[in-house]
C-alpha cells in the first residue's frame, strides 16, 4: 500500500525522469566519431545493420551506457541511504571516503597483483569484492568514530572528510610505485571513467546491482522510521543499531561495487538524492526510486557530454560530474540550516 500511495503521489515525476533517460540514450546511441540514425539502430537492433555499426552499437556504445545506467542507480541510491542514516544532505560516498576507500582496496588488489610477477588480466568479477571490502572498511571505521550516544552528523562528515584525504594519499603512494603504463590507467579511472568499458564489466557489475537495489527499496520503511528520534523506532520494537549496520553494509556494498567498475565518480551520491527529495519529499517509498532514477538521467547525460564535447577526446564522466556538482555542494553549504537532510 505504502508503494502504491508514493508512486501515485509523484508519478508525474517519475514519468518525466524515465521519458529523459529513454531519449538520453537513444541520443547517446546515436552520437560519436561514427554518427547512427534511429532507423539504423532500429535496423541494427533487428539484425539488418552493417558490420561497422554492429560493431559500433554492440560493442562500444551499448555496454559503456548500460554501465553507465547501473552506476548511476547504484551511487545515488548509496547516497540516498547514508543522508537517511545521518540526517545530513551533505552525505556522500564521495565526499565521505568510501568511494575513496573502495578505490584504494581496488588499486592496492591490482598493484599487488602485478608485484607477484602475473602477467594475467585481473578479473573484473574479483574487483567489486575488493573494492566492497575497502569501502566496507572506511564506512566502518567512520561510523565507529562518529557515534557517540548516537551517530553526530557533524562529526560524521568532518570524519569522513579526514579519511577521505588519508585514502587519497594511500593512493597517490601506491600510484606511484606503479611502472607508468599502469600509473596512467589508474589516474584516469580514479577520475571516474566508463570509457572502453566491456560487457564482461556488465556482467561482473549487474548481479550486484540487481540483488542490492530490490533490498535497498525493501528497507524504505525502515529509513522512515530511523528519520524520526531514536525513541519512536525503539518504541516499535526496532533493533535501531542493527538496522544502522545493515544499511552502512548496503550502502557500502553499492558504492563499492560501482567504484570497481567506474572509478571515482563523486557528487552523484550527493545531487540525486537531493534533486529526488525536492521533487517527491522526503518519504523513502518515493525517494530511493527516484533517486535512482536521477542517478542514472545525470551518469548517462554527464557521459553523453564527455564523449561529444571535445570529440575525439573522451573526458572522464566524473569531471563532467564534479563541474556539475561541486557548485551545488557550495550552494547547499551557504543555504542550508542545520544538520538534518532536509535542505
Amino acid at each position: 500500500m505504502e508503494w502504491i500511495n508514493a508512486y501515485h503521489q509523484s508519478k508525474k515525476a517519475l514519468l518525466i525522469i524515465i521519458f529523459l533517460i529513454f531519449g538520453t540514450f537513444i541520443l547517446s546511441l546515436s552520437t560519436g566519431i561514427m554518427p547512427l540514425s534511429l532507423s539504423e539502430i532500429i535496423h541494427t537492433f533487428l539484425g539488418n545493420g552493417t558490420a561497422n555499426q554492429e560493431l559500433v552499437l554492440y560493442q562500444l556504445r551499448l555496454p559503456r551506457m548500460i554501465i553507465a545506467l547501473l552506476i548511476g542507480a547504484g551511487l545515488a541510491v548509496s547516497g540516498a541511504i547514508l543522508q537517511g542514516l545521518s540526517r545530513n544532505a551533505l552525505a556522500d560516498p564521495g565526499i565521505l571516503g568510501i568511494n575513496a576507500g573502495a578505490g584504494l582496496a581496488v588499486v592496492l588488489f591490482i598493484f599487488v597483483f602485478k608485484q607477484a610477477g602475473s602477467s594475467g588480466v585481473v578479473s573484473p568479477f574479483a574487483l567489486p569484492v575488493f573494492a566492497f571490502i575497502g569501502a566496507l572498511t572506511v564506512a566502518l571505521l567512520i561510523y565507529s568514530l562518529s557515534f557517540k550516544g548516537g551517530v553526530d552528523p557533524g562529526r560524521l562528515l568532518l570524519i569522513g572528510i579526514g579519511f577521505n584525504a588519508l585514502c587519497g594519499a594511500l593512493l597517490i603512494i601506491i600510484q606511484l610505485k606503479m611502472d607508468p603504463r599502469d600509473f596512467q590507467q589508474a589516474t584516469i579511472w580514479l577520475t571516474g571513467s566508463i570509457w572502453g568499458t566491456q560487457w564482461r564489466y556488465v556482467n561482473a557489475l549487474l548481479p550486484w546491482i540487481i540483488v542490492l537495489l530490490p533490498f535497498a527499496f525493501f528497507k524504505a520503511k525502515t529509513m522512515n522510521l530511523l528519520q524520526l528520534s531514536d525513541p519512536v523506532p525503539y518504541a516499535l520494537g526496532m533493533n535501531v543499531e542493527r538496522e544502522r549496520r545493515i544499511l552502512l553494509l548496503l550502502a557500502a556494498a553499492l558504492a563499492g561495487a560501482c567504484v570497481a567498475v567506474g572509478g571515482g565518480i563523486s557528487f552523484l551520491g550527493l545531487l540525486a538524492p537531493h534533486l529526488a527529495r525536492r521533487l517527491t519529499g522526503p518519504n523513502f517509498y518515493s525517494l530511493l526510486p527516484a533517486s535512482a532514477l536521477i542517478g542514472m538521467l545525470i551518469l548517462l547525460f554527464s557521459d553523453f557530454v564527455g564523449k561529444n564535447l571535445l570529440a575525439p577526446a573522451d573526458i572522464p564522466v566524473g569531471i563532467v560530474i564534479s563541474v556539475i556538482g561541486a557548485p551545488y555542494l557550495i550552494y547547499m553549504l551557504l543555504t542550508k540550516r542545520g544538520n538534518g537532510v532536509k535542505a
